[in-house]
């Protein structure tokens, strides 16, 4: 028998300039850079780990800089959107600290009590800051406040183009379906952190975004989406490493679209695209983002996995150069 998911490992998100995403996320969020690493699949391109300070699993929101692509365009079927959790109260100040930025927010309520704030990166990626309660420390030597920084990821919304294939493949992973407001259908991990996974139930010919109001297809964009910077490529659920092989083994009786077995060297991992075609990763919960850096040196200097290292000059000649804020200056 596998173990059920406790909740997300990481998201994974295509966007633009590196230096730009940097600034965003670890400046105007007060995200930690946890990592500073490369594409396993392309290591002249930079891979972005951003948690809290110790990155905890269910806090890490990572970036993949595509520069020179294409924007990408949202639809089904993607991942449409990320949200953090921030504590109850810190919404105006978070709505301030946006707009300081020249970042337009909007305020949304969802399932009657769930109050929240929407955006977008620099890329188009849409973002979300969900007024949650969580157990998790954020990070204190960040530009933000403590009180009011943010504690992790608290959930990702879908457009899958057949729901009920991708609430197959939730319900197999042991989430719950706890609710439904509008077309908007919400499972929950049994975890205690980064537990809520959304479904848009719309269908591919109205691959809505989510505008107006959660039920307002009206306010929808339609249209199947394109993968590119300012989308979300993946969402990755956490798993024993013990369980990885045999989940590997159920979804492939199971008929479901499976890989083979990948080592990203701070976890293994598989992915799974079930019919409904949202990208979803099964990842290991070790050996943590530790394995190379201490916690205090974490996304000081750039990592590679060790087969990459006799490369190493090769690969720092060709990424970009980048700087890392400060907290001082995004305070």
């Amino acid at each position: 028998m596998v173990s059920d998911t406790p909740g997300i490992h990481h998201v994974t998100s295509m966007v633009g300039d590196a230096q730009a995403n940097l600034d965003f996320h670890a400046g105007v969020l007060g995200l930690r850079l946890v990592k500073r690493t490369v594409n396993h699949e392309d290591v002249l391109r930079y891979h972005l780990y951003y948690g809290n300070g110790s990155g905890d699993l269910g806090t890490v929101y990572t970036c993949f800089p595509y520069p020179e692509q294409p924007p990408g365009r949202r639809g089904v079927p993607q991942w449409s959107a990320v949200a953090f959790a921030v504590p109850p109260g810190s919404l105006d100040f978070w709505a301030d600290r946006l707009a300081d930025h020249s970042v337009e927010a909007e305020r949304r309520e969802r399932f009657g009590d769930e109050s929240l704030l929407r955006f977008e990166d620099p890329d188009g990626t849409r973002l979300e800051l969900v007024a949650a309660d969580s157990p998790v420390e954020p990070w204190r030597e960040g530009p933000v406040p403590e009180a009011v920084a943010i504690r992790g990821i608290h959930g990702v919304t879908a457009l899958p183009a057949d729901p009920f294939q991708t609430a197959s493949v939730l319900e197999t992973l042991g989430l719950e379906r706890v609710g439904q407001d509008g077309n908007r259908v919400r499972y929950r991990a049994g975890g205690d952190h980064g537990t809520t996974l959304d479904l848009l139930d719309r269908g591919a010919r109205a691959a809505g975004d989510d505008g107006g109001t959660d039920g307002n297809a009206a306010a929808a964009v339609s249209g199947f989406g394109r993968e590119g910077p300012g989308t979300i490529h993946h969402v990755a659920v956490r798993v024993p490493d013990d369980d990885l092989m045999d989940w590997h083994d159920l979804f492939r009786e199971r008929g479901v679209q499976v890989s083979r077995v990948r080592d990203r060297h701070y976890y293994r991992s598989v992915y799974v695209r079930p019919g409904g075609g949202v990208l979803v990763e099964l990842a290991s919960e070790k050996p943590g983002f530790t394995v190379d850096e201490d916690v205090d040196a974490l996304g000081s200097s750039l990592v590679l996995p060790p087969w990459a290292e006799d490369d190493r000059e090769m690969i720092e000649g060709q990424l970009p150069s980048v700087e890392v804020p400060t907290a001082d200056d995004w305070r």
